[in-house]
């Protein structure tokens, strides 16, 4: 079994690859679409986790955004990694970028790290622990949200979901004082951990978009679920919602 501090410093390491990138549009290439990129570190990193992931813990499958996936991830033990998350942001030079990594098994979260090398923000948490930024315990928000932020993403890969997300963000913003939208879900789920917002949501993220980062905002104290009030299904795409416990009730008030 692995232990946190090992999963930490693979993903310190990887996290050397991403703030030694140079020359990255060069590096880039796009995927479906020019809003879906993948860069040559992208592939490094996930390439350098996998190998050394398989060191630390070999039993373990390997789920990860940029390989497909061999073997059945709804049993055993399972990394869910996505290399660079806000990979476009990382292009793009806005330094909003993550690694994440969550173990999982039997379809519960276990352990997870996020990593934003930029800022040098590294959070993790452990199945009853509680969660940590830099060592340091963090906890949600207990803002209500008329005096609080959400953060949103845009599905931007399924644009089917723009119209319902422009129109969850106005009732949401009409409860609120404002709202952000990073580029980043990994890290966004992160911020409503140790309280920097109090709500997110997204229509459409993919399990290493969310797997991580939920699962340290739960150790926070957050409540997740999708946007049905389902619980997170860890390895399928799915609609996020994640909140501080005094602002839970919102999700069955809008409509989605």
């Amino acid at each position: 079994m692995i232990r946190l501090e090992e999963l930490i410093g693979a993903v310190r390491a990887a996290g050397e690859i991403v703030t030694g990138a140079q020359q990255i549009a060069r590096h880039t290439h796009e995927k479906t679409s020019a809003a879906d990129l993948v860069t040559d570190y992208d592939l490094a990193v996930e390439t350098f986790l996998r190998q050394r992931l398989a060191q630390l813990m070999p039993e373990a499958l390997f789920f990860g955004e940029e390989e497909a996936l061999e073997g059945d991830p709804s049993k055993g033990w399972v990394f869910i990694v996505d290399p660079i998350d806000g990979t476009t942001n990382f292009v793009r030079g806005f330094h909003q970028s993550g690694i994440s990594v969550a173990l999982i098994r039997d379809l519960e979260p276990q352990m997870a790290v996020v990593y934003d090398p930029a800022k040098e923000e590294l959070f993790a948490a452990e199945r009853g622990r509680g969660a940590t930024l830099n060592g340091t315990p963090i906890h949600v928000s207990d803002k209500p949200l008329d005096q609080g932020l959400f953060i949103m993403g845009t599905a931007i890969y399924r644009r089917e979901f723009l119209h319902p997300t422009m129109l969850l963000t106005e009732q949401l913003l009409e409860r609120s004082c404002d709202y952000r939208r990073f580029g980043a879900a990994t890290l966004d789920l992160c911020y409503i951990a140790c309280g920097r917002a109090e709500v997110f949501f997204e229509y459409s993220l993919a399990p290493w978009d969310y797997a991580a980062g939920a699962f340290i905002a739960q150790e926070a104290g957050a409540a997740a679920s999708t946007l049905a009030g389902e619980p997170l299904p860890q390895i399928q795409r799915c609609s996020v919602w994640l909140s501080n416990a005094v602002n839970q009730h919102i999700l069955s008030e809008l409509t989605i």
